[in-house]
């Protein structure tokens, strides 16, 4: 699990699929860059927010949801606000598109796998990175994204951002 310094912040992200598949691609150090309809990255102070939108929203639209977390330096932070859209848990960052390359620079460390959701809920708590080749690679694989078939994984990554 991430353990920020004084100079980080761990934040959160709900990912899919897709976005998951290319932070796997990018050695777990990067997030992969937003489509042209999509304006901001919105990574969440607050991992219960981040594991609302996994298990919700995430498995909704692809099947799985997955919560990531990760360290940014505080410095970077510093010049974004933050916005509050809903209760007090509901706290994200805006980062504009064209912010992400330099924001991607300012993550100290891997990017953490902290949860796996599917349509029956939480599958996996904390789940460390070792999942990925042991019992979170079933259901990547099972999601055609990772070392499966292929079948739908253009698709996939092309449609969740």
């Amino acid at each position: 699990m991430n353990t920020p310094s004084q100079d980080t912040v761990t934040l959160y992200r709900a990912v899919g699929p897709g976005q998951l598949q290319a932070i796997v691609a990018m050695d777990w150090k990067a997030f992969p860059p937003r489509q042209a309809a999509q304006r901001y990255f919105y990574p969440m102070l607050h991992a219960a927010f981040a594991h609302k939108i996994a298990g919700d929203w995430n498995v909704r639209q692809s099947g799985a949801g997955y919560v990531v977390s990760f360290n940014v330096s505080k410095a970077f932070l510093e010049g974004y606000p933050t916005y509050l859209i809903g209760g007090p848990e509901h706290r994200e960052y805006r980062i504009p598109a064209s912010d992400l390359a330099r924001f991607n620079a300012n993550i100290i460390g891997k990017i953490q796998l902290l949860a796996i959701y599917d349509n029956t809920g939480l599958v996996e708590k904390d789940a460390p990175l070792a999942c990925v080749d042991g019992h979170f690679e079933q259901y990547y694989s099972r999601l055609s994204c990772g070392k499966g078939n292929g079948a739908g994984a253009e698709r996939r990554s092309a449609s969740l951002g």
